[in-house]
């Protein structure tokens, strides 16, 4: 635990009910999404002011204590797990939007503002924000950039990166400091928006977002189709793509998800099939009108044995919903799920199926696929044990095999769900030696002390 006088310092800065210090606090702050990182903090905060975060890094800079920041804890990397003790600082009391200027097409938030309370607050505007992880229901928008978020709507419109304008960041000293601008074209000094952006917490906590937005797109439509082969539906993907047709989301799930998604919220699928490609166009009606009828044609062309255009909204939704449900419904049939997302270009999506599957059948382990198989980033799930210390051996070395043949595929290690905790054994097989310098250098930089989010990215032990 840390030190009375710490804890009392910490009530002064945030206040007593923004402390949190017996264990159920502290238990409900130690695990994130993964199922298999947990480590307890010492302290709890729960800041509302850029102010209070300033006062709380100042001081456990001075006193060299760990500071984990975090958000809805929807990580599934082990980004926020407080591997080093010390205090979580948890922003999800940082939760206002302060502007909406539909005339700029950009949005002023607070780090802690739910995804999806930000986008029914934008709908009634007629505006959209596109990146859209799975757990919009409870990831904060400050989550999403720390990590560069992605999710279905990124085939189109790209991953969060391309929307941050700028930013609100409180370096590890206290120092509060403005990046970025409101305006969409911002050529001044080095990119330091995008330094932060998908820095995972450990160069500076973010409290102010500034976002680029979109006009809400009048008219959609929802294409299900399905395959009696996996690889026969990646192949379909690539002529989609190569067609010149980019949708609006381009999602795939396989058997074991199919008769997962049925059991738990039955929306009519077959569940004998081996593939579910799901599609979405958007824009102007007569562009979605044009832009379905192509891709239909494509598919059936390309060996679908079944296209399925949703005849109204509300089944196209629940369609969506099934999908939305998916991650749950694999984390409720095994004790322990190792969720990846490794990606890989999209002409390469057939080998890397088929070799998922060599893996699944080598090491006797259930690995069900889904993912953005539009951008080439796919989630295979390894579904373990960690109390089975031999089952969870198998699991580590499927994943560490997975994650070769991505490299080998000219893919990453990582989509959108970032290194953390999970995947820093592997980082010096996914970046070159010099870039993991660069990184720990800009690191040493911003936080000297080493106090943000330590032990997370690489590795500590001197082998990078």
């Amino acid at each position: 635990m840390l030190p009375s006088e710490t804890i009392t310092q910490l009530k002064r800065i945030i206040g007593k009910e923004g402390v949190l210090t017996t264990k159920e606090d502290l238990n409900a702050y130690s695990y994130d999404a993964t199922s298999v990182w947990t480590h307890m903090p010492e302290a709890v905060v729960l800041p509302t002011t850029t102010e209070q975060v300033a006062g709380v890094l100042k001081l456990a800079n001075e006193k060299m204590i760990p500071v984990t920041p975090r958000g809805g804890g929807t990580s599934l990397s082990g980004g926020p797990i407080p591997i080093k003790g010390g205090i979580v600082l948890c922003t999800t009391r940082m939760n206002k939007i302060l502007e909406i200027n539909k005339d700029n097409l950009s949005a002023t938030v607070e780090t802690g503002l739910v995804l999806q309370d930000f986008n029914n607050a934008l709908s009634k505007e007629g505006l959209f924000y596109p990146p859209d992880p799975q757990s919009f229901l409870s990831c904060t928008l400050g989550g999403m950039v720390a990590e560069n978020a992605g999710g279905p709507h990124c085939v189109k419109y790209g991953v969060t990166k391309q929307y941050v304008l700028g930013l609100k960041v409180v370096l590890a000293s206290g120092y509060v400091m403005k990046v970025g601008s409101k305006t969409v074209k911002n050529r001044t000094g080095y990119e330091l928006v995008s330094l932060f952006t998908g820095s995972e917490g450990t160069l500076g906590v973010i409290t102010e977002i500034t976002l680029r937005l979109l006009p809400l797109p009048p008219a959609r439509k929802t294409i299900v189709v399905i395959f009696d082969d996996m690889v026969v539906a990646a192949a379909a993907v690539t002529n989609i793509l190569s067609s010149g047709v980019i949708p609006a989301k381009l999602e795939i799930a396989d058997n074991f998800l199919i008769r997962r998604i049925e059991e738990i919220m039955p929306v009519g699928l077959p569940v004998e099939a081996k593939a579910l490609l799901l599609i979405q166009t958007d824009g102007s009606p007569a562009t979605v009108e044009a832009d379905s009828k192509q891709i239909s044609s494509i598919l059936k062309r390309s060996g679908a044995k079944e296209v399925r255009v949703a005849k109204d909204e509300a089944e196209a939704d629940g369609y969506w919903n099934s999908r939305k449900a998916a991650q749950a419904a694999i984390y409720s049939t095994a004790p322990s799920v190792m969720v990846e997302d490794v990606t890989v270009p999209r002409d390469k999506l057939v080998e890397f199926i088929q070799k998922i599957e060599e893996i699944s059948q080598k090491y006797g382990l259930v690995i069900p696929i889904l993912g953005h198989i539009g951008d080439g980033n796919l989630h295979p799930n390894i579904l373990t044990d960690i109390k089975d210390k031999e089952n969870f051996a198998k699991a580590k070395e499927a994943m560490a095999e997975i994650f070769d043949t991505a490299l080998t595929l000219g893919g990453v290690i990582s989509g959108e769900h970032g290194i953390g905790l999970d995947k820093k054994p592997f980082l010096k097989k996914a970046a070159d030696p010099l870039a993991i310098e660069i990184m720990k250098g800009i690191k040493r930089i911003l936080d000297p002390n080493n106090i943000l989010n330590p032990g997370k990215i690489w590795e500590e032990d001197g082998t990078t």
